[in-house]
């Protein structure tokens, strides 16, 4: 059997990005031959995406792009396993990559993007080659993209929350507001997007707490509407307290600095992904029970 040595499991190593120790072992089994213990690999590799592919991506980042004249912007959420592979540097160039293309190519969704072409590849071959470096599952969640005739601001708060604004008018509100987005998280833009559900659901919370307190008819009506009132503050961008001056809302904040916000954009990583939680101790007695089965 030929000798292993530290070059020989180098070179392997840079041709794959897999680790040391993988590296050594398929150069062992195939005794030495560079060539055959890549396909070795290649093959491991495979197998090991498609395992991969099973798991809950829920930790990543948000990748941005915002063109040099401010009028085309755009977000994507890349998300891998853990918080330790989001820190990856080739992650992380990735999921900037994708959000230049989803600027420039204005993809229809998740599928059309994947199939589009980056650095002489497809975006899905570049992400199963990532998967297979790094030994980690990672999707392309979702995306957004704005173009605009006004002006764009993105924020991004540790790469974990992406705001993008479109507005009229201050050139700081833009990055103001986003911001505070990226702080208060508001449901809403403004009172009149609030859904009927959302508002009855809310309503009906209040009168019965009204009801409870025993107060006269009309003075639980006052505190119906005060609570409404409050609540829908709370959850709307436009009614919220600016973070930088919480004596004014956003609204007034806009209205004294002239300017308008048309809309906005924003993403939490993991949001709304059900993190799959393992019971370490019910996994081991369900093995031990197993193997006493067999």
């Amino acid at each position: 059997m030929a000798e292993i040595t530290a070059g020989m499991v180098k070179e392997l190593r840079e041709l794959t990005g897999l680790g040391m120790m993988e590296c050594k072992r398929a150069l062992e089994e195939a005794g030495g031959d560079l060539k055959k213990a890549e396909d070795i690999l290649r093959v491991r590799s495979g197998a090991k995406a498609s395992k991969a592919a099973a798991r809950v991506a829920s930790e990543g980042v948000i990748g941005a792009f915002v063109s040099p004249d401010g009028k085309l912007a755009a977000m994507v959420e890349l998300n891998s396993e853990t918080d330790f592979v989001a820190k990856n540097e080739d992650f992380i160039a990735f999921a900037k990559a994708l959000a230049e293309l989803v600027a420039k190519a204005n993809p229809a969704d998740v599928a059309a993007l994947s199939a589009l072409s980056l650095g002489g590849e497809t975006v899905e071959n570049r992400r199963q080659a990532l998967v297979q470096k790094i030994g980690e599952n990672m999707a392309i969640r979702r995306f957004a993209r704005i173009q605009t005739d006004a002006k764009l601001a993105q924020y991004l708060h540790g790469a974990k929350i992406g705001v993008t604004v479109e507005f009229e008018g201050d050139d700081e509100v833009g990055k103001d507001v986003a911001m505070h987005i990226a702080f208060a998280k508001p449901q809403f833009m403004s009172k009149a997007e609030v859904d009927a559900d959302v508002l009855a659901r809310e309503r009906a919370v209040l009168e019965a707490r009204a009801k409870e307190s025993g107060k006269p008819a009309e003075i639980a009506a006052k505190m119906v509407e005060g609570g409404l009132n409050k609540f829908l503050a709370d959850i709307t961008l436009l009614g919220q307290p600016f973070v930088k001056d919480d004596k004014l809302t956003v609204e007034k904040m806009l209205a004294a600095r002239k300017s308008k916000l048309r809309g906005y954009r924003f993403f939490v990583v993991g949001e709304g992904i059900e993190k799959k939680q393992t019971d370490f101790a019910a996994e081991v007695m369900a093995q031990a029970a197993a193997s006493g089965a067999r």
